[in-house]
């Protein structure tokens, strides 16, 4: 592979005039806002971009691009790492099928036109958290020696716009199995885009089926072809505890064997694979409920051998472990937002366990009192280590003027949620079980789609407090057979919902507008190795009922 090292000692100028060169393209293409397809078989008045970009022009010309295409790098972060790795992981997936061939000179002596893919990031930051700018400009053109930018160019303000630039860029290269050469249709391309939701989020389950680490990895590979950014890792429940937490060592006896668990070491590694493709990665711990496995290694955790959970709340040593876990997770986990779970706590046995009612009645509270104190003496532990507390609902329903100011409500019991929490001035995460739970078979693609984290709120100031919203792949009925063909293609449904513009994905006939697309890129993620279940079946995840292309099934 060439890489050809361009970096401006002073970009700005060359920033400046390659904005005036977007800009004209855009007036002069601006009309067009459909796209392209490589195939008459397809509906060419659609973009075969997924998820839908923010402004489109495209023209009529057919490039060819080179096997061996180069990277050139500008700006202060031009030359970062994560770009690199980026360039060469995409120059794999556009070029799959050109290794080996004989590249014949083409255009009478002219090679190729596009030989060059230039990359200008105008921060050398590469800090990921909520909110990073995944902003981006591309421009794909022929250079014809007249033009003042020409072949293809990713101008973006940080490496993780530059990655969502990648990938559309990606998506722009199609084989042309005829002339054995990669090619871009409907040039020149301009592109400017950004996200609608800067949370746009996958919770993966490990708790109910463990998950090894290079399929969790494949998971996470497959969210930046979607161009979601944040992996919610729900790595621990009341079934398993896989994780080692090195300052109580005995948790992961809560492991359902010896050999499914995660060590320090592998979570580094799964937080540093998603950082260089611009995804979070949000661990959860669920307290007080969701948590029996944790006295498998500590029985005093335990209110009583019949009382399993909720966590003892009596104890200041169930606390000491909280804090314990939360301080070796800081280690590893440098997102902003970590979660804390909240949800589904029955307190029934709390009140049949005599050292829990003598508790209860010293303190002069009631078992719902207890669901609140533990809650919020977590929210504490969680705010010193310098974490967002995220909860499921259930806390948003239950106490919700004693929670953290800072807390982010989690909905996922149904609609209407997200607005009364943002009335009340905090932050929320749509996750609608009845539309956005992967493990609910029965919802079609479209349920996915025209669902809407804004639904109910019309005030611009209470909007923004809706962070984005979170497709759940809860773990019961998944595991290593069968997680992928579950999350896809439906997950990109709510893909493009969080990132593309509302009023241009809900206009028209979703079924002529963003079905024969999804389709596109359901057998996108399938050549690029994603095992991605058919897109109309009944049932999540089904097989194919009988012969037919993958265009249709």
């Amino acid at each position: 592979m060439l890489f050809t090292s361009s970096k401006n000692p002073n970009p700005k100028p060359f920033l400046a005039i390659t904005h005036i060169f977007f800009t004209l393209l855009l007036a002069l293409f601006g009309s067009r806002t459909q796209g392209h397809s490589s195939t008459s078989e397809l509906d060419d008045s659609l973009v075969y971009i997924w998820p839908l970009p923010s402004e489109i022009s495209f023209g009529k010309d057919t490039l060819i691009v080179d096997p061996d295409l180069s990277l050139a790098v500008g700006g202060e972060g031009g030359k970062s790492e994560i770009v690199r790795a980026a360039f060469d992981r995409y120059r794999g997936i556009i070029f799959k099928h050109s290794h080996g061939v004989s590249r014949f000179k083409l255009r009478g002596g002219s090679v190729y036109d596009i030989r060059k893919l230039t990359v200008i990031v105008n921060s050398d930051s590469e800090e990921l958290q909520l909110g990073a700018d995944e902003s981006y400009s591309l421009l794909v053109a022929r250079n014809d020696g007249r033009s003042i930018v020409g072949e293809a160019t990713i101008e973006a303000n940080t490496v993780y716009g530059a990655l969502r630039g990648l990938e559309t860029f990606s998506q722009l290269c199609a084989f042309d199995y005829g002339t054995k050469t990669v090619q871009v249709y409907k040039a020149p391309w301009y592109i400017r885009d950004k996200p609608r939701f800067g949370y746009r989020g996958l919770l993966l389950d490990t708790s109910r089926h463990y998950l090894p680490i290079d399929v969790i990895k494949q998971v996470i590979e497959s969210m930046s072809y979607a161009k979601l950014n944040v992996l919610h890792w729900h790595i621990i429940d009341e079934q398993s505890f896989p994780l080692e937490v090195p300052t109580y060592p005995n948790l992961w006896k809560g492991a359902y064997t010896k050999w499914e668990r995660y060590t320090v070491e592998d979570a580094y590694e799964i937080v540093n694979f998603a950082k260089m493709r611009g995804i979070n990665v949000m661990a959860e711990i669920d307290i007080p409920g969701h948590a029996e496995s944790w006295g498998a290694g500590y029985p005093d955790l335990w209110p009583s051998p019949s009382c399993r959970e909720p966590l003892d709340v009596t104890k200041n040593f169930t606390f000491d472990v909280v804090s314990g876990i939360l301080t070796d997770m800081r280690k590893i986990f440098p997102f902003e937002l970590f979660h804390l779970g909240g949800d589904e706590v029955n307190t029934d046995c709390w009140s049949s366990t005599p050292h829990v009612k003598q508790w209860l009645q010293d303190h002069k509270m009631t078992a719902k009192d207890a669901y609140q104190y533990f809650v919020l003496r977590a929210q504490e532990i969680a705010v010193s280590k310098n974490w967002t507390p995220v909860n499921w609902e259930e806390t948003f329903n239950t106490f919700a003027a004693n929670l953290n100011p800072r807390t982010v409500v989690h909905n996922w019991l149904g609609p209407g949620v997200c607005p009364k929490a943002v009335a009340k001035g905090f932050r929320c995460i749509f996750s609608n079980q009845g539309v956005w739970y992967l493990d609910h078979l029965d919802v079609p693609w479209e349920g996915l789609y025209n669902a809407e984290p804004l639904e109910g709120i019309n005030n611009a100031s209470e909007q923004e407090l809706v962070l984005g919203g979170e497709v759940c792949m809860w773990g019961e009925t998944a595991d290593t057979s069968n997680v992928q063909q579950t999350i896809w293609p439906r997950a990109a449904a709510a893909a493009e919902r969080l990132w593309s513009k509302r009023e241009t994905i809900s206009m028209g006939n979703t079924t002529l507008t963003a079905l024969p697309r999804l389709h596109y890129f359901r057998c996108l993620l399938t050549r690029r190795g994603v095992q991605a279940a058919p897109v109309t079946n009944k049932y999540g995840r089904s097989p194919p009922t009988g012969p037919g292309s993958c265009y249709e099934q």
